[in-house]
């Protein structure tokens, strides 16, 4: 028997899950995007809430629904393999490789850089991130009492810091978006120029990830059942999106306002760091320093939290959880210091690479009830995904990859032939005729295949 929850139980539960979810992407992305759109910013802002909060909504909901152990166990509905190899991708990718490093250089890069000499900017990121994934290590050896710090705690403190800035920048905005130039990208289709900006939050790869927390929570509150879990997947999950949408739209706007005032940034942690200056001066970067500190230390403790349990879980004979903590925090402190314009140019290509997976894998998980779990449709939409996924990550190579020639005829030929694909949303048409050829299969095969 289910226990009832308080409205207020979701909302904490919801809580916790945007402190999880918010941070250093999710602060720097939407105003360099409000920057280069300009006045186009509401369209783009569209695209852009569709892939950073309703794609990690659905992934969180999709965990609930499926009624899978986690990533491992939707992913391995396909093959067992293939769940080994997705799962580590992602867990790499959204842990020690990117997401969890640039919690560390956004941290430092918006934060500490103002008060810092340039002669020594590479000495004071080495000594930050050693300070801040330290933190990060002493929450993450404590997982149980992560809806406390995160929920309760940090992700309060991080709200109230942030909505000074924002609504003063509101207020007070230093121009309009209707006179801001537009960067050619945004000219012609903003909305999927937006769509894929929202694949550098790295949301909807963490919401495989962070879905299992969200059910341990549920049910550490007494809920149980297969459908209560689903009901509060769900209820919890609104709470985060309502945030996640607001704070979006606004740091949006304040991206596409500042260009009255300030030159298109090189990334978005400059663009905050001007804007915070702008309206408080030197206590403006002192105000951001603790915005971005906060806001990327609870993501840090979530991502060191969801990535030792997988591979605790995975490998259990190979180290303990303590050590996948601190084996991660250490990889992750290390890359860090490679800095935040270069590990955003890095991971372009491999979450082009995994979005469309990860995405199929959603799709998947929230409607394998209407298919009964049969392995073929999970087979042939993730193969139909896949053969674009991969053009899709070659595309996003720096430009002396693709100017060989046996890449660009390969490039050409999807180009030609893979409608969006030029548009980076070429896995749309072949997920769906995926999708539909495994429907179509299962209906024709009685056996079931089950998984637990």
């Amino acid at each position: 028997m289910d226990k009832k929850l308080s409205l207020w139980s979701y909302i904490i539960v919801g809580s916790m899950l945007f402190g999880l979810f918010f941070g250093a992407g999710n602060l720097i992305f939407p105003v360099h995007m409000g920057q280069e759109a300009g006045a186009h910013v509401s369209i783009a802002t569209l695209g852009f809430l569709i892939t950073a909060i309703g794609l990690p909504f659905l992934g969180v909901v999709a965990i609930g629904v499926s009624e899978s152990s986690g990533l491992f166990d939707l992913a391995s509905r396909v093959h067992p393999i293939y769940g080994y190899v997705m799962t580590l991708l992602l867990y790499l990718t959204i842990g020690p490789f990117f997401a969890l490093p640039r919690t560390g250089t956004v941290s430092y890069e918006i934060g500490l850089t103002p008060f810092i000499p340039s002669q020594y900017a590479r000495l004071g990121l080495a000594l930050f991130t050693i300070i801040f994934f330290l933190a990060a290590l002493f929450f993450s050896l404590r997982p149980n009492e992560i809806l406390t710090w995160v929920g309760k705690v940090l992700n309060p403190i991080f709200l109230i810091f942030l909505a000074i800035l924002i609504v003063t920048s509101i207020v007070h905005p230093m121009g309009t978006a209707a006179n801001a130039k537009i960067v050619d990208a945004y000219t012609n289709t903003p909305f999927f120029k937006g769509f894929l900006e929202g694949y550098n939050t790295m949301d909807a790869l963490a919401s495989l990830a962070f879905g299992i927390i969200v059910v341990r929570t549920l049910r550490d509150l007494g809920v149980t059942s297969s459908r209560g879990i689903a009901v509060g997947t769900i209820k919890s999950g609104i709470v985060t999106i309502l945030l996640m949408g607001l704070i979006y739209g606004c740091l949006a706007y304040v991206g596409a306002t500042s260009v009255g005032k300030f030159p298109v940034s090189e990334n978005g942690g400059i663009a905050l760091a001007q804007v915070a200056n702008y309206y408080f001066s030197s206590w403006g970067s002192i105000l951001l320093a603790l915005i971005v500190t906060v806001a990327c230390l609870k993501t840090a403790i979530g991502l060191i939290t969801a990535c030792s349990e997988t591979f605790y879980k995975l490998f259990p004979r190979s180290l303990n959880y303590n050590s996948y903590v601190i084996l991660f925090t250490i990889i992750a402190c290390l890359v860090a210091n490679v800095g935040l314009t270069q590990i955003i140019l890095l991971s372009i290509p491999v979450l082009m690479f995994l979005y469309p997976l990860a995405i199929a894998l959603i799709l998947l998980g929230l409607l394998s009830q209407l298919f009964k779990n049969r392995q073929c449709v999970y087979v042939l939409t993730t193969l139909f995904t896949l053969f674009v996924s991969i053009a899709d990550c070659i595309n996003a190579l720096p430009s002396a990859v693709k100017s060989i020639p046996f890449i660009q005829h390969i490039l050409k030929f999807y180009g030609n032939y893979i409608p969006f694909f030029n548009l980076g949303m070429g896995w749309v048409v072949p997920m769906i005729t995926g999708l539909i050829l495994g429907l179509i299969v299962s209906l024709f095969t009685r056996k079931k295949t089950i998984f637990a």
